[in-house]
């Protein structure tokens, strides 16, 4: 795995986490929670565009 890849997921999991423990604390921080899942989408969107679409191999072929 290169650096990127595992930044990636470091990126996912600190945001579900994050998400996840401001959403579960009785009183809720909604910036807290809009900060992890910012990192989140962050992690995804990153690892989505290194994945090809399928309409591009089927064009190449």
């Amino acid at each position: 795995m290169n650096f990127s890849r595992i930044l990636n997921f470091i990126l996912i999991v600190i945001g579900g986490i994050v998400a996840i423990y401001a959403q579960a604390r009785a009183d809720q921080n909604q910036y807290i929670l809009i900060g992890g899942i910012c990192i989140l989408m962050i992690g995804v969107y990153r690892i989505s565009r290194n994945i090809p679409s399928k309409d591009d191999s089927e064009n190449q072929e």
